[in-house]
């Protein structure tokens, strides 16, 4: 839970304005979303297989980490919408990526924010490896929910959404953090 928090710190207060996240067992995540969130395979493939196409990519925002003091800065950062082949919103995310571990072609690949970041790793045939898979039961907050395309009602609990947070490997070294929550509808 602490690793979706520090993501969502990088866009947004990770109090309950955007969402509250609680760790959850696999058992506990109904189906499909279990199918969906429960692996070690980029996001984009399980999605892409869920829908039978490849999914289109909206860049909600970027940042970049601050704390390099040498103008360098290999760590980049956004928060994205996946959408499904007819245009509707199926995943939240978040990705911190330390661009030092890809060629410059797959960087500027990654930046332009044109598809997934799954599929540009995927095309760029880079040794990728998902690890420290953790599920999460996701209460949408405000923010969150007017990302999903609704308000919360004042007083009335939002439903549960389901989500991860995992890291990829690239050639070996610790490169990629991700926070990937399914839209409820998705999950349907």
């Amino acid at each position: 839970m602490a690793r979706a928090l520090e993501l969502v710190r990088l866009f947004a207060d990770p109090g309950p304005s955007f969402a509250t996240f609680r760790s959850v067992d696999r058992g506990e995540v109904p189906e499909p979303a279990r199918t969906l969130l429960d692996h070690t395979r980029h996001m984009t493939v399980a999605m892409e297989a869920h829908y039978g196409a490849p999914l289109g990519l909206r860049v909600v925002a970027r940042a970049r980490d601050l704390g390099a003091t040498d103008g360098h800065n290999p760590w980049y950062a956004r928060e994205i919408l996946l959408l499904s082949p007819q245009g509707a919103l199926v995943q939240y995310g978040i990705v911190r990526i330390n661009l030092a571990h890809v060629d410059e072609a797959t960087a500027a690949a990654i930046r332009a924010g044109r598809i997934p970041l799954g599929r540009v790793l995927i095309n760029a045939g880079l040794l990728r490896e998902v690890h420290d898979v953790s599920l999460l039961e996701v209460r949408p907050g405000p923010r969150l929910a007017s990302l999903f395309g609704g308000l919360p009602v004042p007083g009335v609990p939002s439903a549960p959404t389901y989500g991860r947070v995992a890291e990829i490997s690239l050639g070996g070294h610790p490169a990629v953090e991700l926070l990937e929550v399914v839209v409820p509808q998705a999950a349907g």
